[in-house]
């Protein structure tokens, strides 16, 4: 017999893998956590229903979120990650030797507990000497640490649940405060396809926040459309006008120079939704 899983990634849409064994199913404080086993992508997390990611392509989502802002950045030192309890993009941080200080800004405290012990490709990066976890609200974390990051990243779910208040003007604004005063932020923001209200949104709520935004896109194929976007907002750095040679070389799977210019050359019908 075949176990197949269904995400519902929409009213409308539906994405299937078959399954050889379900390895950890709860219910935490704040949500519905899960670990299986799929045949095509390895382990999968899922919260609420939803993918978080996989064993086989999570290495697009965690080196475009991170490497982007981080390569635009001349010098690192502080980094947030706001959600990802996972642990891939705080993995990928540290991979630049500027950084003394990765925080995992996390809420769910079993999101990362579960994800160390079944996910440790992902994961294992979270306990290294430079990382600092945070385990609490977000938000509140940002609010409270005023000019302390020079590299803020929302690796947030979807706006629903625990996430709402991480699309919020509100939180942009707490955000730009969080930051240095050359700070970057970079968050997820959804597929272009699937999802155009949110990455309309997002810019929406940046436009009066920071002085620049940019969309920029990846390919990734256990989420919706498997075609991804990141927004990028920055207080003083453009991520265009890096100069190729300072970009940091990095052991990376798909991050790479050629990348970090070409993904923001956006497809006509993307770039519209941000005009």
């Amino acid at each position: 017999m075949e176990i197949w899983y269904t995400e519902k990634q929409t009213p409308n849409l539906s994405y299937s893998c078959k399954i050889t064994r379900t390895l950890h199913t709860e219910q935490t404080e704040f949500q519905d956590l899960a670990v299986i086993e799929t045949v095509q992508f390895g382990r999968m997390l899922i919260l609420d229903g939803m993918v978080m990611t996989t064993e086989v392509d999570e290495f697009v989502y965690h080196e475009m979120i991170t490497h982007v802002a981080l390569n635009t950045h001349p010098n690192p030192k502080r980094v947030l990650v706001v959600g990802g309890g996972d642990g891939g993009a705080i993995r990928e941080i540290i991979k630049h030797p500027s950084v003394e200080e990765a925080v995992l800004a996390e809420i769910d405290a079993r999101v990362v507990e579960v994800s160390q012990e079944y996910l440790p490709s992902i994961a294992g990066a979270l306990t290294n000497p430079r990382v600092t976890l945070a385990i609490g609200d977000g938000v509140e974390h940002v609010r409270q640490n005023k000019g302390k990051y020079d590299v803020i990243l929302i690796d947030s779910t979807e706006p629903i649940g625990p996430a709402v208040g991480l699309f919020s003007r509100e939180f942009y604004q707490d955000v730009y405060a969080a930051l240095t005063p050359d700070g970057i932020m970079v968050a997820q923001s959804e597929s272009p396809f699937v999802n155009q209200d949110v990455i309309q949104m997002i810019h929406g709520n940046l436009k009066e926040v920071f002085p620049m935004k940019y969309l920029y896109l990846a390919s990734i194929p256990t989420y919706p459309s498997g075609l991804w976007s990141f927004t990028l907002a920055s207080k003083k750095y453009d991520p265009l006008k890096v100069e190729p040679a300072n970009l940091r070389p990095l052991p990376t799977k798909y991050y790479s120079p050629e990348i970090h210019f070409g993904a923001f050359q956006l497809p006509r019908f993307a770039a519209n939704l941000i005009k």
